[in-house]
């Protein structure tokens, strides 16, 4: 190098960001962590496992309070969906808001060079033509290039990813080989849930009770409050230990919690879906009538589908599309961009 770069690591106190700060600093980085308040149900603990981890490789950690700025994004965005009926995802909303959207700007303001985490996703750049581009991490079991879509072209070149080519049980027997004092406990995916998800979401939201139909036409019984449902979930909503439904709607005027049995719910699938609030990451929407790849979930495989302006059209009709949850495209091992589901 040159120069030696100037780096910032965004520090949750975990394995997975502990070893993305200690190999820039082995790296010959000039490296600072940061670490983020956002009033995270293990705050303590993760403030702790992120001090000891600082001092252990020698950097200097930045602490800073963004309580307010993520119950505004996050948070509020969390619940609203919930009381409009959809299924948000509040990861993605994160990586896009605070993440990378505002750390980004405390980077460039605080004349860092780059921005990096410890998330699982590679990061190629061709050094010549500098072109930058996102792919799956090696580790396809801990990939979360899901949730970072909304990246875009020119923030590629101010960001580093050192966890892409390696498996978690790599980076994990790095951080011990290293005796790094990480916490470890594995991190849950929403970081601000102090309970169980529909805990969280009874004391959150005023919930109604109502009745649960069937596609049919019958009542079957009384749902809980229509937030607490996501469309796909099984239920043994009939009494007496009867067939299994499946959440396949929501009627929110009449507060119906819609439901089918097996065979009635393959009749809900969709191979064409709606997507809004789009982002290409090259900032220019794919060619149309190729074939691309996407996932209309977190963890499930990837399925082959055709881009036509704001629809996805899909080869193969999928289960439990579900409004709010985000639909991520790829061009092979390539990210594209991705969408929310309407």
């Amino acid at each position: 190098m040159k120069k030696k770069k100037r780096i910032l690591v965004a520090m949750s106190g975990g394995v997975d960001s502990s070893v993305a700060a200690a190999l820039l600093k082995n790296g010959g980085y000039d490296v600072a962590g940061i670490f983020l308040d956002l009033g995270q149900f293990n705050l303590k603990e993760s403030l702790k496992g992120a001090k000891k981890t600082a001092e252990k490789i020698g950097i200097p950690l930045k602490i800073l309070d963004l309580r307010k700025q993520f119950k505004k994004e996050v948070i509020d965005y969390f619940i609203k969906g919930y009381e409009n009926g959809i299924t948000p995802n509040p990861c993605v909303k994160c990586n896009k808001q605070i993440k990378f959207g505002l750390l980004l700007k405390l980077m460039k303001k605080w004349k860092y060079d780059c921005l990096s985490a410890g998330h699982y996703i590679r990061l190629q750049r061709n050094l010549k033509s500098q072109i930058s581009n996102l792919k799956m991490a090696k580790d396809k079991t801990k990939d979360q290039s899901y949730f970072l879509y909304n990246l875009k072209k020119g923030q590629l070149g101010k960001l580093l990813f050192p966890l892409g080519n390696y498996t978690k049980e790599k980076i994990k027997k790095m951080a011990d080989g290293r005796k790094l004092p990480y916490l470890k406990k594995e991190s849950q995916d929403i970081c601000f849930l102090t309970g169980g998800h529909n805990d969280y979401l009874k004391k959150n939201i005023k919930l109604k009770k109502g009745k649960i139909i069937t596609v049919d036409g019958k009542i079957i019984g009384e749902h809980q409050g229509l937030p607490l449902y996501t469309i796909g979930q099984r239920h043994g909503f009939s009494k007496g230990g009867g067939i299994p439904y499946y959440v396949v709607s929501k009627n929110l005027k009449k507060n119906f919690l819609i439901v089918a049995s097996k065979i009635d719910e393959e009749k809900y699938y969709k191979k064409e879906i709606k997507i809004r609030n789009i982002n290409w990451i090259s900032g220019n929407p794919p060619a149309g009538g190729k074939i691309y790849k996407a996932r209309i979930r977190y963890r499930q495989g990837l399925q082959s589908c055709r881009i036509k302006g704001t629809k996805v059209i899909f080869t193969k009709p999928q289960r439990a599309v579900t409004p709010g949850q985000s639909l991520v495209i790829y061009k092979g091992q390539e990210l594209i961009g991705g969408g929310i589901i309407i």
